[in-house]
């Protein structure tokens, strides 16, 4: 029996990186099964292609984000701070106060938190593009429709 000692991995060079555009509707699923998807094809894991160090990830097109949808009572439990690098200067708000002025948060924050911490997460977060209401302004890339279950 002879054993090929001479196969290497295959790692993706930058260059070789292809982009798909994907539309995802954030009304299909709860926040965190959407969030987990979105966050899978914007960090390319799912391709054959992967490589860590490599950003390899798609462009995901969300619509309906004012509409993710939750379970529970997180509507009123869940709360979201942010910072302004002030002493003292931290403030919260509901999920529901913010799904009122700025529902695009609630996704963005979701995913995220999600992506993994390093140099390639800020590019990744430039790649997903986020959309109130049926209308986005990508019709031109011809989004591929993906059912999240």
């Amino acid at each position: 029996m002879v054993i090929n000692t001479h196969t290497r991995t295959y790692s993706q060079k930058p260059s070789e990186v292809s982009r798909r555009w994907i539309l995802i509707d954030a009304s299909e699923a709860p926040l965190g099964r959407v969030a987990t998807q979105i966050a899978t094809y914007l960090t390319g894991k799912y391709k054959p292609s992967y490589t860590p160090h490599i950003d390899g990830g798609d462009y995901v097109v969300v619509i309906n984000a004012e509409k993710a949808v939750v379970t529970g009572d997180k509507e009123r439990q869940k709360i979201y701070y942010r910072h302004s690098g002030f002493p003292g200067g931290i403030k919260d708000a509901r999920l529901e106060e913010v799904r009122e002025k700025f529902p695009t948060r609630i996704i963005e924050a979701a995913v995220k938190g999600m992506l993994p911490k390093n140099k390639l997460s800020p590019e990744r977060m430039k790649r997903l593009k986020l959309f109130v209401g049926t209308e986005h302004a990508h019709t031109a890339q011809t989004p591929e429709k993906v059912e999240v279950k």
